[in-house]
């Protein structure tokens, strides 16, 4: 019994220590982490693939990016917008222009897209906050019957977005791993990974050539983890979208 009862003690002091951790009115966004191989919801992305539901690509009709919501939402309640959150997580030597939530410059380095450094001044479109899983991707591969609250949550999650540079991003349009991967070789194995992390995490399919796609680079790194992290996949009620 004393044994039982330290096992107990044990994993309420775990639990504890998770929950003390959780701050909502923190300002930033976690963002996308990586879990030990083998744990929960971790593991090789290479095997990630294979829970993946493999159909067609369902038609685009009734695609508007106002399906997922205001963009850039405070979903996480931090009082800074989302996009705003992905710049201060992504860029070095960050400036602010309010306090630590409006973000007025920085330094991709690099840009994981095109391999090069690339600096960010608001007001200029160098850098660009992109979808790793596109929105009109994921519409026509099973968010078009989602609760909008969930489009709102994927559209918003940092762990389907990432700061790039606009040049190489502007090129990708909704395109998935069949059709696009980034010219910067080196990162296309994180690239995947994540694309397979948001899909495994909303519950979105693969076509049979995107899944071919997806294992063909990860065999080349097969060692690579599978991200986790990000916010719910409900957007707060306060949240809507047509």
């Amino acid at each position: 019994m004393r044994g039982g009862a330290a096992a107990a003690a044990a994993v309420l002091i775990v639990l504890g220590a998770g929950v003390s951790g959780c701050k909502k009115d923190a300002i930033g966004s976690a963002g996308p982490e990586e879990t030990a191989r083998g744990g929960a919801g971790g593991g090789a992305a290479l095997s990630a693939v294979d829970s993946l539901t493999v159909k067609g690509r369902a038609p685009k009709t009734g695609y508007s990016r106002e399906r997922f919501g205001t963009a850039w939402a405070d979903t996480d309640s931090n009082r800074c917008d989302t996009r705003d959150d992905i710049l201060k997580r992504d860029l070095k030597d960050v400036k602010f222009s309010d306090g630590k939530c409006r973000v007025s410059h920085g330094v991709l380095r690099p840009d994981p897209y095109g391999g090069k450094d690339v600096t960010f001044t608001r007001g200029r479109s160098l850098v660009d906050i992109d979808h790793l899983v596109a929105l009109s991707d994921a519409w026509q591969k099973g968010a078009k019957y989602w609760e909008p609250s969930k489009r709102i949550a994927l559209a918003n999650d940092p762990l389907n977005l990432s700061a790039v540079g606009a040049s190489a991003n502007r090129s990708k349009g909704d395109g998935d791993a069949a059709t696009w991967l980034p010219p910067n070789k080196s990162y296309r194995c994180t690239y995947v990974a994540a694309q397979v992390a948001v899909k495994k995490k909303y519950g979105l399919w693969v076509t049979g050539a995107e899944k071919a796609a997806m294992k063909k680079v990860l065999s080349g790194c097969p060692g690579q983890k599978l991200p986790s992290g990000g916010n719910p996949t409900a957007a707060p009620k306060r949240f809507t979208a047509n």
